[in-house]
């Protein structure tokens, strides 16, 4: 698009042409320089459009050409992040965090590759057979491994010229390592994926706190509590036929014997730990969400296999209800002016959210987790006047593993903690004189390893805590 010839071409869904159904455009080539790429991408991205280009990379099943990919968006997100100050303008989220294999996750990952590589627990290639091959040298004279690895570029360069086969072999297993990096980031609240866009049908501001005023210029950073209305986007039966079928041996229909929820569940790329252990993985398609879930987990979980015409007939249900509902949540927002108390906010939750309402209202800022706002008070010297519900409270201990302060007679914190086993809700702070009003009020004790401990059961958590509270 961007080269000879090009000037002056426009490819979008332009308002004034009579064509103004959404442009799906195959990306072919998009050119080694990301200057050059995003003006290609910009010839069929621009103002004055009915609705915004699907672009679709092209690559084959040669796993080495995820290197071009890699080169791509890297140079994408360098791009944004020099040009607009922000992560996520160049690459518009475009490739997934794996497609990087330059980040520093992927780098983290092929220094554990060679680990495992010189430790001979890698299924795809021995280590001479590598060095053989590659002419990158792993072991040194010594018979340990050398110091200076072979950079990652070098290494990608190097696989390119292996034969299909082991090329496949050796980027399933390094994807594997790659990906649970990214994982484990993602599930820590740590991934790096730039301003995250929430589009939202309506949002209303509940409560608005004031942190801090700049002494200089007077701008202000405030703590919103808002309530955001989210349009439900379901999978259609239809689309999922289309993408994953349903006569394959390797699918499982599955119902949860539990909540009654229907899900698909397909093979997916296994997991490599850091001991060379491979992790069975498959992803669980449902019809408002997916994601991933290991073999030992779906073996302990309430799944159970569905026949097909029952499949068909709950997952449109799904659908049919998703597609008249709302998803209501409640979320705090630190806005304004940042900077001064960045590091005031929780370290091991980075995320950065623009909340964009369909009436053209937006607010952005970075998230803060309920089970941190009252801690960021106290750490700003203020007083913390959000008042939690119980329901909000339980959940959020739930979810996150974190203890809370809750309001009763006494100061009590509320915490997750494994019991045999299972993992129930605990009280702590509390005097041994009020035990028995603690159980009057639906609590129970347990002695364990002669100390006596109070639960809350968790089957109705929601109202012994609002019985606590009175």
């Amino acid at each position: 698009f961007s080269d000879a010839g090009g000037t002056g071409r426009s490819y979008h869904a332009d308002l004034a042409a009579k064509n103004q159904m959404r442009r799906v455009h195959f990306l072919l080539e998009p050119g080694w320089r990301a200057d050059a790429a995003i003006q290609g991408l910009g010839r069929t991205n621009r103002t004055n459009q009915a609705s915004a280009p699907l672009f679709r990379p092209v690559t084959t099943d040669v796993r080495g050409e995820r290197r071009f990919i890699s080169t791509i968006a890297r140079r994408l997100d360098s791009l944004g992040a020099l040009t607009r100050g922000q992560r996520q303008t160049g690459g518009q989220n475009l490739f997934d965090p794996a497609d990087n294999l330059e980040s520093t996750y992927a780098k983290e990952a092929l220094h554990r590759w060679f680990g495992l590589l010189f430790a001979g627990k890698l299924e795809a290639v021995t280590l001479s057979r590598f060095e053989e091959l590659s002419g990158l040298r792993v072991e040194g004279p010594d018979g340990g491994m050398v110091d200076d690895l072979p950079t990652i570029q070098r290494w990608l360069n190097r696989i390119l010229a292996l034969p299909i086969a082991l090329q496949n072999g050796i980027f399933d297993e390094f994807l594997g390592l790659v990906e649970a990096r990214i994982d484990a980031a993602r599930q820590a609240g740590t991934l790096d994926i730039g301003v995250e866009t929430i589009a939202v049908e309506q949002y209303e501001v509940l409560t608005d706190t004031l942190l801090r005023t700049d002494a200089l210029s007077g701008a202000t950073t405030h703590l919103l509590e808002l309530e955001i209305a989210r349009a439900l986007k379901p999978l259609r039966l239809e689309r999922l036929e289309e993408l994953y079928g349903f006569s394959g041996s390797r699918q499982q229909l599955l119902r949860n014997a539990r909540s009654g929820r229907i899900g698909l569940l397909v093979p997916a790329r296994s997991l490599l730990t850091d001991e060379g252990t491979r992790v069975a993985r498959f992803e669980l398609v449902r019809p408002l969400k997916h994601g991933h879930i290991t073999a030992d987990q779906l073996e302990e979980s309430n799944w159970e296999t569905v026949d097909p015409t029952e499949f068909r007939r709950l997952w449109q249900a799904e659908v049919d209800d998703a597609a008249t509902n709302h998803k209501r949540e409640r979320l705090h927002l630190a806005t304004g002016l940042l900077l001064p108390v960045w590091d005031k906010l929780p370290s091991d939750y980075v995320r950065v959210s623009r909340i964009s309402a369909r009436d053209g209202r937006s607010l952005l800022g970075r998230e803060v987790p309920l089970h941190c706002v009252p801690e960021l008070c106290q750490v700003l010297g203020l007083e913390d006047e959000h008042a939690f519900s119980a329901e909000q409270v339980v959940d959020a201990v739930i979810g996150t593993g974190r203890p809370m302060q809750i309001k009763s007679r006494e100061a009590l914190t509320l915490k997750r903690s494994l019991v045999n086993g299972a993992q129930r809700l605990e009280l702590a702070g509390w005097s041994a004189s009020r035990l028995d009003w603690y159980k009057a009020h639906g609590c129970f004790t347990e002695i364990i390893r002669y100390q006596t401990r109070l639960f809350v059961p968790t089957t109705n958590a929601v109202a012994v805590l609002a019985r606590l509270a009175i």
